[in-house]
């Protein structure tokens, strides 16, 4: 990631969440950040897809005003929607496998998201330490066995993380996580541990702003740029499921709109300062995101977005 004169940077971190997102919305992103010549952090999915199992949750106020506000059939399609509803869940690192090699040879960055996406984001919250211990194992396996190495990077589904999640991941001798949002990089402690750098998610994602304040596919791209800041830490999370799918032209004309502003991309490692003893330390938290439902992880000094 080279700098420009104002050094507008922004990590970007592409998460896929579901079958239909690998296997569709991910060569499409491929395609297109090779038309720009720009790479990123691409964080897969990688057991069986089960999200279609989230409709149980519109029987939650927050959940089901984030549905109609974002236009969830129109924003995902049937398809992702429905997913191991009423049949058990297709394994995406087993049949996508070829996919996710694709974006490796490509020069992206790999990193770890999930194994079961929905299972993680509904219920890392009740699990116990050897569920947590599983539900990491079986997808930092399986994505060992599909690029051939040890991926080095992750970020859980839906900024669902805990100290128990932090010092599991430990194990895997990472160099950066990226499971929480914030201002900036940092160390979180665990206890008398100091932990695997994090590089928080600091801008927020299309579904979160989308039909509030306003805010419509007319002026988002508008909005997101206004967020960028010169200097400070921005890292951008784009869904493979949203901008590669059903908002394709709008990410295009956000990508162009960035260009003529001289904003530079890059994987998220890029962010990382070559000396890490330089990295600050804090805690976590959980506080809300606005346009999100329930509590997310987050730097304890942060600033809501």
């Amino acid at each position: 990631m080279a700098h420009n004169s104002e050094n507008y940077r922004v990590g970007l971190r592409i998460d896929v969440d579901t079958y239909r997102g690998t296997q569709r919305g991910v060569p499409f992103l491929l395609d297109l950040l090779a038309d720009y010549q720009l790479k990123g952090s691409f964080f897969f999915s990688v057991g069986p897809d089960n999200m279609g199992r989230h409709l149980w949750r519109l029987l939650k106020p927050a959940f089901l005003s984030k549905m109609l506000r974002s236009k969830a059939v129109n924003l995902y399609g049937w398809r992702i929607l429905l997913q191991g509803t009423f049949w058990p869940g297709l394994s995406i690192g087993k049949r996508l496998g070829d996919v996710i090699q694709a974006t490796d040879r490509a020069g992206h960055e790999i990193g770890f998201h999930a194994w079961d996406h929905h299972l993680w984001q509904t219920g890392v919250d009740r699990m116990s330490r050897m569920a947590i211990k599983n539900q990491l194992g079986l997808g930092m396996d399986e994505l060992a066995r599909i690029l051939g190495r040890q991926v080095k990077c992750s970020a859980v589904a839906g900024w669902k993380c805990s100290e128990a999640v932090l010092e599991e991941k430990e194990e895997f001798v990472l160099h950066y996580n990226s499971d929480c949002r914030g201002t900036g990089i940092f160390r979180p402690i665990v206890g008398d541990r100091v932990c695997t750098p994090q590089i928080p998610v600091t801008l927020p994602t299309y579904d979160e702003v989308i039909g509030r304040n306003g805010i419509s596919d007319d002026n988002y791209n508008d909005f997101l740029l206004s967020m960028i800041q010169p200097q400070g830490l921005n890292v951008l999370t784009i869904h493979a499921e949203v901008e590669g799918l059903s908002r394709r032209d709008v990410f295009r004309d956000f990508l162009e709109r960035a260009k003529t502003k001289q904003i530079e991309f890059g994987p998220l490692s890029a962010l990382l300062p070559s000396d890490r003893s330089r990295i600050s330390t804090a805690g976590v938290v959980h506080r809300p995101v606005a346009g999100r439902e329930g509590n997310v992880c987050w730097q304890s000094q942060y600033e809501e977005i």
